[in-house]
């Protein structure tokens, strides 16, 4: 079986990784890659999506998988090219990326088929936001587009809605686009995902993520500086009310919608005092959850992904420990504002815990940064306690100039 994963991220590299110890051993490709995904999968090269699709055809690859979500909307559309070649592909086409590649769209969506949400409306300019945010803070913007987990600004005050307002619409940090002023929900936050196949689908292990950069959930919103992991980690009966009232009517409302649908598809909610409501869709394995999650899934990862994308759902293929994973990113210089690259990275020979490469590259016998989230740094054990104690104990071991790590990873809000 030959398989090639998109992307060039940690969560690529812990999806590779997982698809190599399937039982068919298949043979993997990684484009755009990274230094450290290249130790287990072969390049593929390619410059652009033209050519990866001709690569992947003239090859006679089985199955693509969709780690990075801009290639999912990117030109026509990474599953849409792979369709038209007869490529299977683990990855949703465009028309249903929307469900990540626009907020709006993921709240209409929301809105059409009843499924609990906070309240928002959608504005074009600074002035419509500040109008429809009428002095009631704390209040939640967001971005209506791809902004790599940073789109998004909890604004306590009017000094930090005008502050994020500015980076949206007048230095236009994300590029053109609107924004969604939105409800301010309370309660703990959990991610689930899902493997979706048409209209069946797999609640996979949940994992709760740390958007802050620092300890306390203080300091600038960022793509995640670390995530827990297990399927202890909520009550069955949680779950059960998840599943009835978002898991199984987003899947009926894409069937509904006629938006056609295989891969990963992540739920990202809020446990309010009103019970569960979704904050946000991706359409990928989240990341950094998805450096915590694979460690704890046994079974046969690329069998069950070939499957999928061609129309057949075998969710016996899969399953997972019922231990604790947690993974603590360590991120460079000056990150989430910008990021550091060329500062030699020490420690690592002496972690003895998985090692996923987020940002980095290879000189010589070195590793540097080259990126904002550089490493995570991922321990499981059977109880909660091991494995947040062994993560942080081995991270603590890696150290470079600028580095940044919060303490508290899978010790707050767990």
């Amino acid at each position: 079986m030959k398989i090639a994963v998109i992307g060039k991220g940690g969560r690529e590299q812990a999806l590779v990784e997982t698809l190599a110890d399937s039982p068919e051993k298949p043979q993997l490709f990684s484009f755009p890659s990274s230094d450290a995904i290249l130790q287990t999968a072969q390049p593929i090269p390619a410059h652009d999506l033209d050519e990866l699709i001709l690569w992947m055809k003239d090859h006679q690859i089985d199955l693509c998988v969709a780690g990075e979500e801009s290639y999912l909307v990117k030109g026509e559309g990474l599953a849409n090219r792979c369709a038209a070649v007869g490529i299977p592909c683990w990855g949703p086409p465009k028309e249903s990326a929307q469900l990540e590649a626009s907020k709006q769209f993921a709240k209409e969506f929301l809105m059409r088929h009843g499924i609990p949400t906070g309240r928002a409306v959608a504005v074009q300019d600074r002035e419509a936001a500040l109008k429809a945010i009428d002095s009631h803070y704390p209040t939640v913007l967001k971005f209506d587009g791809l902004a790599a987990g940073k789109g998004v600004a909890v604004c306590m005050n009017a000094e930090q809605a005008e502050d994020f307002l500015d980076e949206v619409f007048v230095a236009k940090r994300f590029g053109p686009g609107r924004l969604l002023v939105e409800e301010y929900l309370t309660g703990p936050e959990i991610s689930i995902f899902a493997a979706v196949c048409d209209d069946r689908y797999l609640i996979l292990c949940p994992a709760r993520d740390y958007k802050r950069l620092k300890d306390g959930d203080e300091g600038p919103n960022t793509g995640g500086m670390g995530a827990v992991a297990s399927r202890r980690l909520t009550d069955s009966e949680t779950l059960h009310l998840i599943e009835k009232t978002i898991v199984a009517p987003t899947v009926a409302g894409l069937c509904a919608d006629k938006l056609p649908y295989r891969g990963f598809l992540y739920f990202g909610l809020m446990l309010t005092p009103d019970g569960p409501k979704v904050i946000e869709y991706n359409c990928r394995f989240g990341d950094p959850e998805c450096e915590a999650v694979m460690p704890l899934l046994r079974g046969d990862l690329a069998g069950f992904c070939l499957a999928g994308a061609r129309g057949e759902f075998k969710p016996e293929l899969i399953s997972f420990e019922d231990g604790w994973s947690v993974c603590c990113i360590i991120a460079s210089a000056g990150y989430p504002a910008s990021s550091h690259s060329g500062d030699t990275i020490h420690g690592l020979q002496n972690c003895s815990a998985r090692v996923f490469h987020c940002g980095t590259k290879r000189v010589g016998d070195s590793w540097q940064t080259a990126g904002g989230r550089v490493l995570a740094i991922v321990a499981t054990g059977d109880t909660l306690d091991a494995a947040r104690k062994s993560a942080h104990a081995e991270a603590a071991k890696i150290d470079f100039a600028g580095s940044q790590r919060r303490s508290d990873i899978a010790y707050r809000n767990v």
